[in-house]
């Protein structure tokens, strides 16, 4: 088994606090209705949405993936940290024993904020990962954060 870890940093000009509530606290309500043409529907089938519970995420017709779970391994409203393991997700698990993530926000003294993300893959067997192998989900990953700041900007009081 490999263990391979990336790190992502992005700034933005929404306060920490917003983007949080927006991006991991509201998303299973949010996302769906900003993305509707990539993501079906988001749902917590397990837990009340903190640390311990699972996150389904059902993607449209025709993606890659019918849908992944993620299960919450922290969820700290205070600090802006959110941990989570992705725990299945079709073809990807032939490649991963798991994946892991934290994602933290920190404000910034412009009110903005910076967005910090590790993602941590736990190969089967001899796989090698490269970071080019994991463009097109960063680049996913990406296009929503960036839509929900776009959201956010041109809506101020939504999560203020």
């Amino acid at each position: 088994m490999g263990v391979f870890t990336f790190n992502d940093e992005y700034s933005s000009p929404i306060p920490a606090a917003r983007l949080f509530k927006a991006l991991i606290v509201d998303s299973h309500n949010l996302i769906p209705k900003l993305m509707p043409q990539a993501i079906k529907s988001i749902e917590i089938v397990q837990g009340d949405g903190g640390a311990g519970s699972i996150r389904q995420i059902n993607f449209t017709e025709g993606s890659q993936l019918s849908h992944m779970k993620n299960r919450v391994d922290e969820l700290n409203e205070e600090t802006f940290t959110y941990k989570y393991t992705l725990i299945e997700g079709g073809p990807l698990m032939e490649k991963f024993e798991s994946i892991a993530y934290e994602v933290k926000f920190e404000p910034t003294p412009d009110g903005g904020s910076k967005n910090k993300m590790t993602s941590t893959y736990y190969t089967k067997g001899d796989f090698e990962l490269k970071e080019e192998d994991i463009k097109a989900g960063k680049e996913r990953a990406l296009g929503m954060y960036k839509v929900v700041e776009a959201y956010l900007f041109q809506n101020p009081d939504a999560y203020a």
